[in-house]
């Protein structure tokens, strides 16, 4: 299957880069909400509300007017494992349609958040609003469903009416490289290279996409680590010192890849927080893994 995705040439990307570099970066204020602030407005009319979790979570109680999404209404999957990729994001005019399908329009102000602990679906939704231009007009609920509830807000079941959404053409940012980038900018001044998977993946102790270890040079950060025990964002003085032990300097682009593109955005979103531009390898070591021209780095297989 061919790649639906819109991988950005090195040089545009790091025109794009330049570009943003210049432009006011979202803070952690603009990029989660609180408990509090989706109470007061919730009846908002331009407010999209979407549930990241099990449908069978979500058909039992929910925030009052999430719409359930999952993976599928915001990607493309291949079904054929061996040569395709599980998850990619969609061409512009197929993510449009998907978006809309979602009540998304060009004025919505877009709340994601997770039941239980789907934070990185979540913020694989949340990246992929910013890819299609909605950055920033979208935001995370921070602590998920859970957290709405400890602070005592009602759920319901009642679902909400289909309501299609109107979008004008999407004017998608350059956010997805490909394995050449990485390849090539592993090393770069300015750019670190993040693994988001579990340590056991990244030292090779066990095996991902056919293949043990990692990107040569990528720095270990992973996912679940952005996050404290009820699964909300860490302190932005917490944040800093995790992504400084991974070698993110003030100011570097963070270029994160996982398994197959999902844990790896909480990573970025994470350092979108913190204000650095980010970048996602979309195919992940899923792709890497399984092409024998790519070098992988086995910690394992080095002895005392």
């Amino acid at each position: 299957m061919s790649s639906p995705r819109l991988i950005v040439p090195c040089a545009l990307v790091a025109l794009a880069l330049t570009a943003n570099a210049q432009s006011a970066r979202p803070t952690r204020a603009d990029l989660t909400a609180s408990s509090a602030w989706l109470a007061d407005h919730l009846k908002d009319a331009d407010l999209v509300l979407l549930h990241v979790g099990e449908k069978a979570e979500y058909e039992k109680s929910h925030i009052a007017g999430a719409r359930f999404v999952d993976m599928r209404d915001v990607s493309v999957s291949s079904q054929d494992r061996e040569q395709g990729l599980i998850l990619e994001l969609p061409n512009p005019d197929s993510l449009r349609t998907q978006l809309a399908a979602l009540g998304i329009s060009d004025n919505s102000r877009i709340v994601v958040y997770y039941g239980n602990d789907w934070v990185s679906p979540s913020t694989r939704v949340m990246f992929t609003l910013d890819h299609a231009g909605f950055g920033g007009r979208s935001a995370l609920l921070d602590g998920g469903m859970n957290q709405w509830k400890a602070e005592g807000h009602d759920v319901t079941a009642e679902v909400p009416a289909p309501k299609k959404g109107t979008l004008s053409a999407l004017k998608v940012k350059p956010l997805v490289v490909d394995a050449a980038f990485v390849q090539s900018h592993v090393n770069a001044p300015g750019y670190r290279v993040i693994d988001g998977r579990g340590k056991v993946f990244y030292d090779g102790i066990e095996t991902g996409s056919g293949r043990k270890g990692h990107v040569p040079g990528a720095k270990s950060l992973p996912f679940n680590e952005t996050t404290d025990e009820k699964n909300r964002l860490k302190s932005a003085g917490e944040l800093t010192v995790l992504f400084a032990n991974a070698g993110v300097a003030p100011g570097d682009t963070v270029v994160a890849y996982c398994h197959i593109g999902q844990q790896a955005t909480a990573v970025l979103f994470a350092a979108r927080t913190l204000g650095h531009p980010v970048l996602l390898y979309d195919g992940s070591f899923q792709d890497w893994g399984r092409r024998t021209d790519l070098p992988v780095e086995n910690p394992s297989d080095k002895k005392p």
